[in-house]
This record gives C-alpha cells, sequence and structure tokens, in this order.
C-alpha cells in the first residue's frame, strides 16, 4: 500500500469541505502525536489506539502549551468552534487514509467534549473575573 503523503491529502479534503483550515490539520496530526507521547508514558511506551475523549483531552493540552490566551482566536481563525470540529477534522482525516479508526469510533465522541470558554478563555482570566464570588474592593 502506498503511504499517503499528507499535503496531498489535506489537499483533497480541502477540496472536499472547506470548512476548517489546513493549519487545523496540520494541528490535529501533531495533538494526536503529542496525545500518543502522553498515553506511552502511562504504557511503557507502548502504541496504541486513542479514543476520541483522549485525543480531545491532548488537543486541550497540546492547545494551551502551543497558543496559550490565544488559543480560542486561533481556533476560530481555522474555522474550529467546538469539540464537534475536532471531530469533524478527525473523520476527514479517516475517511481520505490519514488515520484508521476502529469500529467503534464515531463523530459523537467528540459531540460531548468541553466548553471552549471554560476550558480554553477561563484559566486566564483575572483572578476576580474567573470567581464571580468575590468582589472588587471599595477605596
Amino acid at each position: 500500500m502506498q503511504e499517503i503523503n499528507f499535503d496531498e491529502a489535506v489537499d483533497l479534503i480541502l477540496t472536499r469541505d472547506a470548512r476548517f483550515a489546513r493549519d487545523a490539520y496540520t494541528f490535529v496530526r501533531e495533538a494526536l502525536e503529542y496525545t500518543q507521547k502522553l498515553i506511552g508514558k502511562e504504557t511503557q511506551g507502548q502504541i496504541r489506539h486513542v479514543s476520541g475523549q483522549e485525543l480531545l483531552d491532548g488537543i486541550r493540552q497540546f492547545a494551551l502549551q502551543q497558543f496559550g490566551p490565544m488559543v480560542v482566536t486561533v481556533f476560530e481563525e481555522w474555522g474550529v468552534r467546538n469539540c464537534r470540529d475536532f471531530g469533524e477534522i478527525v473523520f476527514n482525516m479517516v475517511e481520505i487514509g490519514l488515520l484508521a479508526k476502529t469500529d467503534k469510533d464515531t463523530r459523537d465522541d467528540f459531540q460531548n467534549g468541553y466548553d471552549f470558554t471554560e476550558t480554553f478563555r477561563k484559566p486566564f482570566w483575572p483572578q476576580n473575573k474567573s470567581n464571580p464570588e468575590s468582589k472588587p474592593v471599595a477605596n
């Protein structure tokens, strides 16, 4: 079987589905590699299939590490607005042969991921904005 060239495969995906930027596909590939390394630490280096939920967690960690407080802005620029969008990207990659899936893997695995505001914005809010109980101190 001939190995699929990533850039050519993404070109094909983008002709069929232009919702997401090329960089979103590159990011998902890198986030998958990052996730596999994290899981490899837990499994003594054995590579195994990554579930949708595991990938979402890896995407979360990798995105915060790579983009910090700009992560939502970057994702929006790529057309990514929620975890479902990552599922669409993953399954576009599966359908073109860049990624493999098991019989149990579905787009629904990405349906109930995390809220982007809670996950990517809130960690960078000033303490008083993220805690509605705290009130400004009057002088």
